[in-house]
This record gives structure tokens, C-alpha cells and sequence, in this order.
């Protein structure tokens, strides 16, 4: 019998053979920037993000080791297991602040919506893969009915951002395989009349008793309170106002660590989930809100290239969506903090406390890094 031993440096190259060291390097960043700035916003949770830290880079691990065909092909099944998951949760979902999000599993409470964040744009990449070649309108109109079925359903949670989220994913995809323009372009007309309309008649259509068709009272108020926080300076427009005071005080070089008016005397709401952009900025001013961009930065850039140089149709679909999937985290959290888009509780990406976005994150690090391994392995 042959007595088979590993070299301590072979079981070492084995475990680092499907991690990208360009990603990795930016995700550490980002985890260290967090743990920093959390020391300051709530110093009573670092031991936790600790531990959501480590699960989440062992599920970025565990993705990365998959080769990207074969994820690809888990598309359908869990596209299946999430949208069943969010029918259980419309029927025996648990509600808590008046949102009924979450399923209890027993051992657990999950919230089914998250799974969609992946499994969306696995299932159209998926999709327009066995449609290669013959990529038409009806392909499209079949993906925009995969696309308008879970947003439906976590929509009716009711759970803005998850869809906003989930609606995004889906329509980089779809506009990655080819959508024209033509199609795209009266879309976003409609969507610029609309948000002209509002702000031009926002007097008239915020009075109390004027309903908007399609929204709730809650959502409404959100966007009113955008409009004009002074309305309601102790109440729906309190988050807005002290944020952006927050972020105006840092000036260029901020106040320092750990002495932020604002967060440290209580004004700050969310301060660790998100609003904790409002910290960094308020403590660590301009200069560190550039080197927060300046990594954000790199990594949807290296995202972009490990997309356009996926060996497959699908795998650079899915590149592409997932990089842009950050950049709209990015873009939305900072929109809402700053006072130019409505809080719809969208996190900082790898920055605010969270633990399944957090995992959803880092499983998206680890999607890009199973295709950037399926790019070399094919060049072998």
C-alpha cells in the first residue's frame, strides 16, 4: 500500500488555485475598511462582522473552487427553490415592522429575497446561453417574464430595495446579451417624464389623501421626504437631514476617528448598516470617501475585464451582471445617504453590517472568480 503525503506547500497551492489575487486583495480592503470604520459607528458588533467576514470568504471560496459552467447550470434549479421560497413566504412568512420578509426554517429565519440576488442573473446568463445564436424579441420577452416573477413577489413583502436590487441584476443581463435601443430608449423617456412630473408637482401630488397608484403610503413618504425633508424635520425627513449633515461637516480631511458629532452623540441613525457611509465621511472626510471610491473603483474595473474575457456567452453575461450589481449597491447607498435618492435600505457594498449581504457579496466575488479560473483553465 502507498502511504500518499501532501506537501504542506502543495496543500496551500491547492487551497489559493481558485482565488484571484487581484480580487482578493480589493475584497480585503474593503473588509478592512469596514472593520475600521465599524470600530467607530458600533464597536459592540466588530466581534460579529468578524464572523460574517469569515463566513462570507468561505462562501466566496467555495464558489470560486466551482468551475463557472457548472454554476451556470445550478441556474434553474435554484431559480425554482427562491421563487418557491418567496411564495412560502407570502403564505406563512413571518412579519416584523410590517414587512413580512422572512420564513422561519426551524433552526433558522431566512429571507428568501437575498437568494434571488444571485440566482436572478445565473438564471437569465443560464438562458441566453442555450439561446445562443438566436437571440431575438421573444428571448427577450421570455427573460423579462423570468425577471418580473420573483421582483413581483418580493415587491408584494413589501421590500423596495431587494427588487430594486433583484430588477437590476435581471436587466444587466438582458441588456448585456443585446436588448436595442430601441426598446430601451422609451423606457427611459417614460421613467425621466416621470421623475420630471414629480419634482415639478410634488406640492400638489404629496398632500395627504392623494394616492399613487402602485406604491404604499410608506413608499410615498420616502420620496416626499426626498423632495423636501424640512417638512417633516422630526420625522420621515430626520434620516436625510442628519445625514447629509453628517457627511458636510467632514470637510476634506474629516473629524477624525472616533469623533464624529453626529454619529457619537446619537443624530445619526443606522449609523452601522445604512447610514454607516455618513460615518466614514463625517470622520474621515473627503480623502476617505476617495479611497473608499478609489477601490470600488478597481474592483468593478477588474470585474469588467474577467467579464469581456469569459470564455462563454454565459459566464460574460454573468460577469458583467454581477460587477454592475456593486456598482448599484454603491451607487443607490450613496444616492440615499447624500439626500439624492429615497432610502429604500440598500447597504454600503462589504461595508455596512449585514451578514446575508454580506455572503450575497462575497458569493458574487466568488462567481467572478470561478470564471476568471475557466478563462485560464480553457487558455491551458
Amino acid at each position: 500500500m502507498t502511504n500518499t503525503r501532501f506537501h504542506p506547500r502543495e496543500l496551500l497551492r491547492a487551497f489559493l488555485r481558485p482565488i484571484d489575487p487581484a480580487l482578493l486583495l480589493l475584497l480585503g480592503l474593503l473588509l478592512a475598511y469596514a472593520m475600521f470604520v465599524m470600530v467607530s459607528a458600533s464597536p459592540e458588533r466588530v466581534a460579529s462582522l468578524q464572523i460574517n467576514s469569515a463566513v462570507a470568504l468561505a462562501a466566496m471560496w467555495a464558489a470560486a473552487r466551482l468551475p463557472a459552467q457548472r454554476l451556470l447550470n445550478l441556474a434553474l434549479p435554484l431559480y425554482v427553490v427562491g421563487v418557491l421560497l418567496l411564495v412560502a413566504v407570502d403564505l406563512f412568512g413571518e412579519t416584523s415592522k410590517g414587512a413580512t420578509r422572512w420564513l422561519d426554517i426551524g433552526v433558522t429565519r431566512i429571507q428568501p429575497s437575498e437568494i434571488m440576488k444571485i440566482s436572478m442573473p445565473l438564471m437569465l446568463a443560464w438562458y441566453f446561453q442555450q439561446r445562443e445564436g438566436q437571440i431575438g424579441l421573444r428571448e427577450f420577452i421570455v427573460a423579462g417574464l423570468l425577471l418580473v416573477v420573483p421582483v413581483g413577489l418580493i415587491m408584494v413583502q413589501p421590500d423596495l430595495g431587494t427588487s430594486l436590487l433583484v430588477t437590476a441584476a435581471g436587466v444587466y443581463v438582458i441588456y448585456f446579451a443585446g436588448l436595442s435601443w430601441k426598446l430601451i430608449v422609451p423606457v427611459v423617456a417614460v421613467g425621466v417624464i416621470g421623475i420630471g412630473a414629480i419634482v415639478g408637482f410634488g406640492d400638489q401630488i404629496c398632500q395627504p389623501g392623494v394616492d399613487w397608484p402602485g406604491l404604499r403610503e410608506y413608499q410615498k413618504h420616502r420620496v416626499c421626504t426626498l423632495l423636501d425633508p424640512t417638512q417633516d424635520p422630526l420625522g420621515k425627513g430626520f434620516h436625510i437631514i442628519q445625514s447629509t449633515i453628517a457627511i458636510g461637516s467632514g470637510g476634506v480631511f474629516g473629524k477624525g476617528w472616533m469623533d464624529g458629532t453626529q454619529t457619537h452623540l446619537a443624530f445619526l441613525p443606522e449609523r452601522h448598516t445604512d447610514f454607516v457611509f455618513s460615518v466614514l465621511a463625517e470622520e474621515l472626510g473627503l480623502i476617505g470617501i476617495v479611497a473608499l471610491l478609489a477601490i470600488y473603483t478597481l474592483l468593478l474595473l477588474r470585474g469588467f475585464y474577467i467579464a469581456a474575457m469569459a470564455p462563454t456567452l454565459g459566464t460574460r453575461l454573468l460577469g458583467g451582471a454581477i460587477t454592475m450589481i456593486f456598482f448599484t449597491y454603491a451607487f443607490v447607498n450613496m444616492g440615499m445617504v447624500s439626500g439624492i435618492l429615497p432610502v429604500v435600505g440598500v447597504p454600503l457594498p462589504f461595508i455596512s453590517y449585514g451578514g446575508t449581504a454580506l455572503v450575497t457579496l462575497c458569493l458574487g466575488i466568488g462567481i467572478l472568480m470561478s470564471i476568471q479560473r475557466s478563462r485560464v483553465l480553457a487558455q491551458a
